[in-house]
């Protein structure tokens, strides 16, 4: 039941996400995106700042950081659809590396399930917007 509640609650802030990106139109979701993405690979370090992580998984969380700020980049740049992918993405590092027996400590264990909620949320919604633009 917990699960269900936090997937529910990485749906509704994602929505959320999509709403406010599309308050401003077309030529502001991209940025919105792209900017959302980099803060979700950015949270991660900031947990790993924020609750004394070994200096070897404070690593890891910055350079799991870079892909995502190369995906949003060629997302603002090329096309929306690198931002799915980047969303896309950043769930199986949410779950790779951050659910289950092997989780760091310094992550709180409902964030996983929160953001892979999230992520597939406003993934699915960039490609449904790319899809409906190009048709």
């Amino acid at each position: 039941m917990r699960t269900l509640f936090e997937l529910a609650v990485g749906f509704v802030l994602g929505a959320l996400l999509v709403l406010s990106a599309r308050r401003g139109g077309p030529a502001r979701e991209t940025p919105v995106f792209a900017l959302g993405l980099i803060v979700a690979a950015l949270i991660y370090i900031g947990f790993a700042l924020a609750n004394g992580a070994p200096v070897r998984s404070l690593l890891l969380e910055s350079l799991g950081a870079i892909p995502f700020g190369l995906l949003a980049w060629l997302g603002s740049l090329r096309s929306q659809l690198w931002l799915a992918v980047g969303w896309a993405a950043h769930t199986a590092w949410d779950l790779g590396f951050h659910l289950g027996a092997g989780a760091p400590a310094f992550v709180p264990s409902w964030y996983p399930v929160v953001c892979t909620s999230f992520d597939l949320l406003v993934a699915g919604y960039i490609v449904a917007r790319v899809r409906s633009t190009s048709a």
